[in-house]
């Protein structure tokens, strides 16, 4: 990728390994690449990360080894807000991000996260069965506990995303929710204008929490977005 390329980054929820995201990925061209959690891929697999800002860090440096002019932040339920504060963190080092885009999450002024599913594995199992039966692989599947495990760990980290730690970042936000999404209210989303100086705007699909990303509806939305980004 060369310096004057845009950046398309995509960072996916809690317990993902991204599987969810390669039809958008694809619909989203070249420049559009996976955010990868520390532990979830190569030599560190299993080995995850110990804080949420651990993550954040993680990613930013991700993103300025392709050192792009400007970027695009994609992010989906828990990866909504580690791009939002990727976003802050590049910001602060110079990286235009034209745009963070935000899917299936509450603002952050208004998130809570349960306790149980964080502590036991059987309430991370009913913890993802209600959000969406689809996001768990079936009980024959060998990833499903790895799956679990690492959605436990994700909500544990972001247990320690509050409001405290939430800046405000400068580029406009898009926030994005499925009409079915049990996570994220329209009043919910709304409340991302919160979080930025550079203004909001909202958008509603149906769907639920994660088939929405699977839309040929939601991905020719995201990709004119993206480039209207640009423009």
């Amino acid at each position: 990728m060369s310096p004057d390329s845009p950046s398309i980054v995509v960072f996916p929820g809690a317990g993902s390994f991204g599987t969810e995201l390669r039809g958008l990925l694809a619909e989203l061209g070249p420049s559009a690449w996976l955010a990868r959690y520390p532990g979830r891929f190569g030599r560190d697999f299993g080995q995850g990360a110990g804080t949420f800002q651990e993550v954040v860090r993680s990613c930013v440096a991700q993103v300025e080894r392709r050192r792009p002019s400007r970027a695009v932040l994609v992010g989906h339920s828990f990866g909504a807000y580690a791009a939002h504060a990727t976003a802050r963190e590049l910001e602060e080092l110079g990286t235009v991000v034209s745009a963070l885009v935000v899917v299936g999450a509450t603002a952050p002024a208004l998130l809570t996260v349960p306790e149980p599913p964080t502590l036991r594995r059987s309430d991370t199992v009913a913890y993802l069965e209600g959000i969406d039966p689809d996001l768990l692989p079936d009980e024959a599947d060998e990833w499903r506990e790895i799956v679990i495990d690492t959605t436990m760990q994700d909500l544990r980290l972001l247990r320690e995303f509050t409001t405290s730690q939430v800046r405000e970042v400068r580029c406009p936000i898009l926030a994005v929710r499925g009409a079915a999404d049990p996570l994220a209210s329209t009043s919910g989303i709304g409340a991302w204008a919160d979080a930025t100086s550079g203004g909001c705007t909202r958008q509603e699909f149906p769907g639920g929490h994660s088939d929405l990303l699977r839309t040929p509806e939601f991905a020719s939305w995201l990709r004119e977005a993206c480039l209207h980004s640009y423009a």
